[in-house]
């Protein structure tokens, strides 16, 4: 009874060793990172509490959308959201252009939405002032620069600060914070800080995204009659939402697919947007040539 009672339950320890394993490597092979909860940042393209409401609606719809748990978060500044992106803490992001492709050497994130504005996917970098400034153009105004106060954005806005430090610094008045020829330079780290510092006359001109300055006047924030623009940059692509190099490409196809026919004005609004569009890394070649025009990153 011995001899054939010890190798019948050898056996059996090994068919139940082996069931064991090969459940384990079954739900490892279903388990794969779509299935994840999805993590996004998102640059502050309003406060962070104007945009709560639209950030809950976003996740609602993705997690429908994609059957899997979504969580968004509104980071306060643009370079954070480029680091959660390069230490692997977020799967997704909206970033401004410029934050794009500096996420874009830095960790390979990849370019696949952008929003429309009007039914077109640019926008412009403005220079505003206020109306009661006798200047019309930025060649008027910088006639006499020294006396005057400038605002840029965030130091990592494209149409808040790259676009327009690249035009001042052709036109030999501006280096950087601490070399040009303005009374001073300020970084207000919004656009909305800006229109709100130039109708408040706390700053003679100030840079800002041409998109969010006819949102904010649309939404009352700032009164269009006290403001003028005295400079417009040509067009820029819009605002990317790129996804981490390692995301899967059916993941990647869903999300385009969700984006392309989102038409939830609350959300839409959020962005300043009228829709959204697919969009590749080659849309931001113009963007990555001013970067290392302005030594932001090496080429």
């Amino acid at each position: 009874m011995k001899k054939v009672f010890i190798p019948f339950i050898a056996i059996f320890m090994l068919f139940v060793l082996a069931a064991c394993g090969g459940t384990d490597e079954t739900k490892d092979e279903g388990s794969g990172d779509k299935k994840e909860e999805l993590t996004i940042g998102v640059i502050p393209a309003q406060t962070e509490g104007e945009m709560q409401g639209a950030m809950e609606k976003l996740e609602s719809l993705l997690e429908e959308k994609l059957e899997r748990e979504v969580k968004i978060d509104t980071y306060p500044d643009y370079n954070g959201v480029v680091e959660a992106m390069n230490f692997d803490k977020i799967d997704m992001a909206f970033f401004g252009p410029l934050t794009y492709v500096i996420a874009h050497e830095k960790s390979g994130a990849e370019a696949i939405i952008t929003q429309l504005v009007d039914g077109e996917p640019f926008y412009h970098s403005y220079i505003i002032t206020h109306k009661d400034n006798a200047f019309d153009s930025l060649e008027d105004f910088l006639k006499e620069s020294k006396q005057y106060d400038f605002a840029f954005g965030d130091p990592n806005s494209t149409s808040g600060s790259l676009i327009p430090s690249i035009e001042l610094g052709d036109r030999g008045v501006f280096t950087d914070e601490n070399e040009h020829k303005f009374n001073t330079v300020r970084y207000t780290g919004s656009h909305d800080a800006t229109a709100l510092a130039v109708q408040n006359k706390q700053v003679d001109a100030g840079a800002i995204d041409s998109a969010i300055y006819d949102q904010l006047i649309e939404s009352g924030k700032i009164d269009e009659s006290n403001l003028k623009v005295i400079w417009k940059s040509d067009k820029l692509f819009q605002y990317p939402w790129a996804v981490n190099k390692e995301m899967d490409e059916e993941t990647v196809k869903q999300l385009k697919d969700i984006f392309v026919n989102i038409d939830d004005k609350e959300i839409l609004d959020a962005f300043g947007a009228s829709g959204f569009t697919e969009a590749s890394n080659e849309d931001y070649e113009s963007i990555r040539q001013a970067a290392i025009k302005q030594g932001v990153i090496k080429e």
